[in-house]
């Protein structure tokens, strides 16, 4: 009876997280440290260094791709 189970399993962890939500205990512990101090627009360079990052990988990929389909 594997359902009957998993709904017990989550009716356990939805009360865990609604009690956690009423003492005001955060639900997942955050790291130091990952506190967001950037402006909006330091913010909006890095997400742009980022992607620019990421369609160079994505682009050297396809190269390696295509260089093993003309081999």
């Amino acid at each position: 009876m594997a359902r009957g189970n998993q709904r017990e399993k989550s009716r356990a962890a939805a009360l865990k997280k609604e009690k956690g939500m009423k003492v005001g205990l955060p639900l997942s512990p955050r790291k130091i440290g990952t506190a967001n101090n950037k402006s909006g627009t330091q913010m909006q360079h890095e997400k742009e260094a980022n992607a620019e990052k990421m369609r160079q990988k994505q682009a050297a990929a396809d190269a390696r791709k295509a260089a093993e389909g003309k081999k």
